[in-house]
């Protein structure tokens, strides 16, 4: 998981799939990471919001993403394509394993549920088809999840919804059933 300072979204977002991922016994380990910090706490208001989902991620420190990160991970999802394109940039390699958490919803909706002894790489590569380097130019809207930083406590509420439902409709794509 992807974002820019590593202390809201992403945070959120490792936590969400971590423990969809635990309760369908799926061995997997999901980490986060950032552009911008290291070391830097989960701002407040993330942490209050993660514990309405019964959630604690107030140890979370900041963790500032390498290319040797990148390249061992078998899937990266940014929450905004200015955080899929710096991925991109760090490590090339990474493109056709690495979408914004929306674009992947949604390209893996239109490939379809990942069957059963289809392997992630696999299913992956099909969400990727078609897709070109010049999509990671820009802003877009449908792609990406607001970043809620300095904005009120319901900002990071709408923001935590958000990503349950973004890791919810990804994990049924995905894994649920696939193992």
């Amino acid at each position: 998981m992807v974002c820019t300072a590593n202390i809201c979204r992403s945070p959120m977002a490792e936590a969400l799939l971590s423990r969809c991922l635990a309760e369908l016994d799926c061995p997997a380990t999901v980490r986060s990471g950032g552009i911008l910090t290291e070391g830097e706490p989960a701002c407040p208001e993330a942490v209050t919001a993660m514990a309405g989902y019964g959630l604690d991620i107030a140890e979370h420190r900041s963790h500032r993403l390498t290319a040797s990160d990148l390249l061992r991970a078998d899937l990266t999802l940014a929450m905004a394509r200015e955080n899929l394109r710096a991925a991109v940039v760090e490590a090339p390699a990474v493109w056709p394993r690495a979408f914004t958490l929306r674009e992947l919803v949604r390209r893996g909706a239109a490939a379809g549920r990942r069957s059963a002894g289809q392997t992630l790489a696999d299913w992956l590569a099909g969400a990727h088809q078609g897709r070109q380097r010049s999509a990671l130019l820009g802003d877009s809207p449908g792609d990406d999840v607001p970043d809620p930083i300095g904005g009120p406590q319901r900002w990071y509420d709408q923001t935590a919804q958000t990503l349950s439902d973004l890791v919810g409709q990804l994990v049924g794509l995905c894994w649920a059933g696939a193992r």
